[in-house]
């Protein structure tokens, strides 16, 4: 039998990762497992090769990114309440999101990667790439895509099907 004890949501704050986000708690509470909802901010280092005038600014601006993700990974989270699974948030730093997500992955022993896809098309994929693929590729544990707009996981017909049985 397949246990589920930790399961890894990798988002970027789009639609598509917040409903990962929607697919990893409620898998969690289904399987009582921990959340390890991961954001991975872009290091911005790379991105100022030679832009020598900003180089001093670069500390104070990727502070500010990684602390605006650690702000919006609480919202997300929100308050813990009765039935919710337990949530660890994490902002990492990288310049390969999907490395980042898999050695993340590794490193805690995660059972379970939700992660959203942007579901671009042929061209779009080809110039811009896919941390979702690369991560299915090298991810050491099942990795569940999600798309934006989801699938439901009951649906209300079928609630109120059973109720009246």
């Amino acid at each position: 039998m397949m246990t589920v004890n930790q399961i890894l949501v990798a988002s970027d704050f789009s639609e598509s990762a917040d409903a990962a986000f929607l697919y990893g708690r409620e898998l969690a509470i289904r399987f009582g497992a921990r959340v390890h909802l991961l954001h991975v901010a872009q290091d911005i280092y790379i991105n100022m090769l030679g832009a020598a005038n900003y180089l001093s600014m670069a500390p104070v601006i990727q502070n500010q990114i990684e602390e605006d993700a650690r702000r919006h990974l609480r919202e997300l989270v929100g308050a813990k309440g009765d039935g919710e699974p337990d949530t660890v948030t994490c902002v990492l730093t990288a310049s390969s999101p999907a490395v980042a997500i898999v050695e993340y992955a590794r490193a805690n022993s995660i059972d379970l990667i939700v992660i959203g896809t942007h579901g671009r098309g042929a061209v779009a994929h080809l110039f811009l790439g896919s941390v979702a693929e690369r991560v299915v590729r090298l991810a050491p544990c099942p990795v569940l895509t999600v798309k934006h707009p989801g699938r439901e996981f009951a649906r209300t017909d079928a609630l109120e099907a059973v109720t009246h049985i």
